[in-house]
């Protein structure tokens, strides 16, 4: 059973600053609440029992806001003194967690996708981490996927700003603790795509899974500016 997550949420927004420049990207409001309390809420109806979230940039707006808890989720914090990259910053979090297995997901992006399916895949497989694809129209934004037979990654692609479809990595993940914590160092700044999961593919059981459901990242104005329309939707 899934029951503990580490949400990133140390970014500094810079793209994002334009109209929002008081708080962390994922406290950005929309529609008069914070963007992490969809993702909170979300995670409240899969029955996540407790979470971890790495802040940084502004984090006092964070842990003011949210406190410990949050509707029974017990919340704790870690705080990057210096920038540790999506990969450091979820070495140093995940030292808190106790799972066997804990999902992991970017402060700043949503993706509704049905977890206990994310987990289930995750688990037949024995995986020690498994990413949540999307495909999508335009992948100009992001680095894409190549996937190989019975979802096994072969290959990550940098971002080459061609407006063409593709699978892209959705920022959640499910992550082995044990596995992850022994296979990467303490206190030291890297990425968890370039540094661990590209250096790593011919080592550890790495799957993606191509999932449906609605994808937003909100690091960009425009995007930010929709999920205020499309949240309005939302039961979380």
């Amino acid at each position: 059973m899934l029951t503990q997550a580490i949400i990133l949420a140390g970014g500094f927004g810079t793209r994002l600053q334009t109209v929002v420049s008081d708080v962390p990207k994922p406290m950005a409001p929309v529609n008069g609440k914070p963007f992490l309390d969809y993702m909170l809420g979300y995670l409240h109806h899969f029955g996540i029992k407790s979470i971890v979230l790495s802040t940084g940039y502004l984090s006092h707006k964070i842990t003011e806001h949210y406190g410990s808890s949050y509707k029974g989720i017990s919340i704790a914090y870690t705080r990057e003194e210096t920038p540790l990259g999506t990969g450091g910053g979820i070495r140093l979090a995940m030292e808190q967690c106790t799972a066997k297995h804990v999902l992991v997901m970017n402060g700043d992006s949503f993706f509704d996708i049905d977890l206990n399916t994310f987990y289930n895949q995750h688990g037949s497989f024995h995986a020690d981490c498994s990413l949540a694809l999307r495909h999508v129209d335009d992948a100009a934004r992001y680095g894409t996927i190549k996937l190989g037979d019975m979802g096994v990654i072969k290959k990550f692609r940098e971002k080459d700003g061609l407006h063409q479809p593709g699978i892209i990595n959705a920022g959640v993940y499910l992550i082995r603790r044990d596995v992850f914590l022994a296979k990467t160092p303490a206190g030291q700044a890297f990425s968890i795509e370039k540094d661990f999961y590209e250096q790593r593919l011919n080592e550890l059981n790495i799957f993606g899974f191509e999932q449906q459901g609605y994808f937003i990242d909100i690091g960009i104005p425009e995007d930010y500016t929709q999920a205020q329309d499309d949240f309005k939707r939302f039961a979380y």
